[in-house]
């Protein structure tokens, strides 16, 4: 006899995406602390992974695909100089495998740089990115936090 309980133990593991961010007061590296706390979330995505930093509004990036201990080294986190971070571990819920699809997203806008590391699913990201790309949207990414930059970047400039 099968209960409840039992179905629950007996499911395979699917996990979410992983997101963590820093503000430093100058006493860290925001790019070290994301690293540190990508390898705590690593369960939450092995698929890709990828840190920005950001200093004044300028925003620099690194991602890539695999686990966060094969994609970062020291010289690219030394790279990664700002007073902010985000950073993310990716499982796929949205979109395919691919490097386009990695986070966070950073896409550059008439008023600035915007950066993006989003764990969930928005659930009518295919409506809303359909109305975009009717409006003239070309979208890089397969994956439904694009369409959240999108928002995000329209209603800065309203």
């Amino acid at each position: 006899m099968s209960t409840s309980f039992d179905h629950y133990f007996n499911e395979e593991l699917h996990e979410e995406c992983g997101v963590f961010g820093v503000f430093s007061d100058g006493t860290i590296n925001p790019a070290y602390a994301c690293y540190n706390g990508l390898l705590a979330l690593q369960h939450r995505g092995q698929e890709s992974c990828g840190i920005a930093v950001s200093d004044e509004g300028v925003v620099d990036y690194y991602k890539n695909m695999g686990l966060v201990s094969e994609v970062f080294n020291n010289d690219i986190l030394d790279s990664l100089q700002g007073q902010m971070g985000i950073s993310h571990v990716r499982y796929s819920t949205a979109g395919g495998s691919v490097l386009e699809n990695a986070q966070p997203l950073v896409m550059r806008y008439v008023k600035g740089t915007l950066a993006v590391a989003h764990n969930g699913n928005l659930t009518n990201a295919v409506e809303i990115r359909r109305e975009l790309e009717q409006r003239g949207a070309i979208f890089q990414t397969t994956i439904d936090s694009e369409v959240i930059c999108y928002l995000i970047a329209r209603a800065r400039l309203t």
